[in-house]
């Protein structure tokens, strides 16, 4: 145990505070089963958000909103890779975004933006996968990521004949920007872009 205690501790001092780490737990019957751990906190505008996410289950815990700072909980498929902060929508109302990754490469958001500082609510992107046309060549290995005020899905491209591990057809990346719908905040495609 002690040992596990001090490579974690190695791991977290290496990773700094952005970090995803693999555990060893022994269980009662010296089978060892692993874990995936994301601990990464942001601030931004005087409101923070801590990301956590242990097994199957993430945990976002605000602080700094102005009305309900209440813990979200999701169970997830996959594993978090990683968490943005951002104010696409430069409304002085940060943005948490998080990132999934599933076993066959795919990736997930959940997203959340705070209401006039107040309070959260969840910001929906919708399956590009529905659109014949931006999924034409898509099997996952995608990417996501906010970058320079807009979310951008990248994934490599694969023609018919292209074998699973060997895309041919170059990458196509969706890029995002925020938008109010009717009842919550909406990522709607602005750009597409294929090199």
């Amino acid at each position: 145990m002690e040992t596990v205690l001090a490579s974690l501790l190695a791991s977290v001092l290496l990773l700094g505070t952005n970090s995803v780490l693999a555990e060893n737990i022994s269980t009662p019957d010296n089978k060892i089963k692993t874990s995936s751990l994301f601990n990464q906190t942001l601030k931004l505008h005087n409101i923070s958000f801590q990301v956590t996410s242990e097994g199957n289950k993430l945990r976002i815990l605000p602080s700094g909103l102005e009305i309900d700072n209440s813990p979200i909980d999701r169970d997830i498929v996959g594993t978090v890779t990683g968490a943005d902060i951002g104010d696409i929508n430069i409304d002085r109302s940060p943005e948490i975004y998080v990132y999934i990754k599933d076993a066959k490469g795919s990736v997930s958001l959940i997203a959340f933006s705070a209401n006039k500082r107040k309070s959260l609510s969840e910001i929906y992107l919708p399956p590009f996968t529905d659109d014949p046309q931006l999924a034409k060549g898509y099997r996952g290995h995608d990417d996501i990521a906010m970058v320079e005020g807009i979310v951008a899905l990248r994934f490599p491209i694969y023609k018919d004949s292209d074998p699973d591990d060997k895309p041919t057809g170059g990458m196509r990346q969706l890029q995002y920007k925020l938008k109010q719908g009717e009842a919550s905040w909406v990522l709607k495609l602005d750009k597409v872009i294929g090199f």
